[in-house]
């Protein structure tokens, strides 16, 4: 290992253990979903009880339950001397630790001076964006997104299954395939190995009984409101600080939504939307591949371009989507790092903000206080320039001259 390697690996994992202590000191319980939900959903699979995902609908792929598992193995040994909550909270903490030390590996076992100003990015974007990148299902999700799309060069259908993986645990790393294939670059083999590993995880879910709660991921969304972290709710929010809409917590879904006389319309819009922006950018992204951009230079821009819409498209606007951002730009910056400053350098400002809204101003933005309303609101305008700005990139992808 170089000196510069291993100054990248002490600052990794120096960052995760003040980033999981910070879960445990910082307010409005950044650890709440490990500990609140994924902890019983674990549990329950353990001792006989429903199933999320088989036995019931889940709003999560199947997959999800895996690290889930995985975290209640950790924190056996640990459960007799903290107890079975503080017990499952290292756990996952530690999962998460080690899922993003393969992903580093992946990272690093190529020398080069883009893959090194990657690393120091992510530890920048973990810094700045607190325990919320760590104790979230996303969390699990970001390195199995950044080693497939650095096994796109190589190992295109390893890539291709890993992304898939991915997709089975959190939607957002199928866009990292879907520009792949978009790019044109083995996009056949691409979706044969991806239809392939759908039907090897599939085929045992049935097996199992998820029968009619196999796809129920994709359809335990549209009941919903406009969650108060959404683009879209921005409006509403200022109009909660005026006294003219009210924030509300949803028993049914978990979570905070604003409650107006036009909220429901445009939550009921967001979908269509969100399909349109992705089938448009997608387009862009054939054309600029037919007209002979190179996929390295094409994918990334065009993966970030994806995921940010999935965001500002979103009727829900968690916190812990911001976490979906850092691999794209980690990509970005490895393939056409002269092209990658200004998304970098946004995508660390997304994390900062979003910190400084949650945990730090939680509290006060579900009284509708000003402050954390504009903090909030700025988070969602520079999720807006971040897709404009990789949009643009998309359409001015680097052509060969003739």
């Amino acid at each position: 290992m170089t000196p510069r390697a291993g100054a990248i690996w002490t600052a990794f994992l120096l960052a995760h253990a003040l980033v999981a202590i910070a879960g445990w000191l910082l307010p409005s319980q950044p650890m709440g979903d490990v500990v609140l939900v994924y902890l019983p959903w674990s549990h329950s699979a353990l001792t006989g009880g429903p199933i999320v995902g088989i036995s019931e609908s889940w709003v999560y792929p199947q997959l999800a339950l895996v690290p889930m598992l995985l975290a209640q193995a950790l924190a056996l040994p640990l459960a007799g001397l903290l107890g079975t909550a503080p017990a499952y909270l290292v756990g996952w903490a530690l999962l998460v630790t080690l899922c993003d030390a393969l992903g580093l590996a992946a990272l690093l076992r190529r020398r080069g001076r883009g893959r090194e100003v990657a690393a120091w990015f992510w530890i920048a974007a973990l810094l700045l964006l607190g325990p919320i990148a760590m104790y979230r299902i996303d969390a699990i999700t970001l390195p199995l997104a950044l080693a497939g799309g650095l096994w796109l060069v190589a190992h295109p259908r390893l890539a291709a299954a890993v992304l898939t993986v991915g997709a089975w645990i959190k939607v957002w790393p199928g866009v990292l395939l879907l520009a792949a294939t978009a790019s044109g670059r083995n996009g056949l083999r691409l979706l044969v190995t991806a239809a392939a590993a759908c039907g090897v995880i599939v085929l045992p879910l049935l097996a199992l009984g998820a029968g009619e709660n196999l796809l129920g991921f994709l359809t335990a969304q549209n009941g919903r409101g406009l969650q108060i972290e959404a683009v879209f709710a921005t409006p509403f929010l200022w109009a909660a600080v005026l006294g003219e809409a009210k924030i509300q917590y949803s028993f049914d879904i978990l979570t905070y939504q604003v409650v107006a006389p036009a909220a429901q319309a445009v939550a009921a819009a967001t979908t269509p939307a969100m399909a349109i922006v992705v089938a448009a950018i997608v387009i862009l992204g054939l054309l600029r591949s037919r007209r002979g951009a190179r996929w390295q230079l094409l994918v990334p821009p065009l993966a970030l371009a994806l995921t940010v819409a999935l965001i500002v498209m979103n009727r829900v606007g968690s916190p812990q989507f911001t976490v979906w951002l850092i691999a794209p730009a980690m990509l970005w910056i490895i393939f056409d790092r002269t092209r990658a400053h200004t998304a970098a350098a946004l995508v660390l400002l997304l994390c900062a903000l979003t910190f400084c809204v949650y945990p730090l101003t939680y509290d006060g933005l579900l009284a509708a206080h000003g402050l954390p309303v504009l903090l909030l609101s700025l988070r969602n305008a520079m999720l807006v320039v971040l897709l404009v700005v990789a949009v643009r990139a998309v359409a001015r992808t680097p052509l060969p001259t003739r």
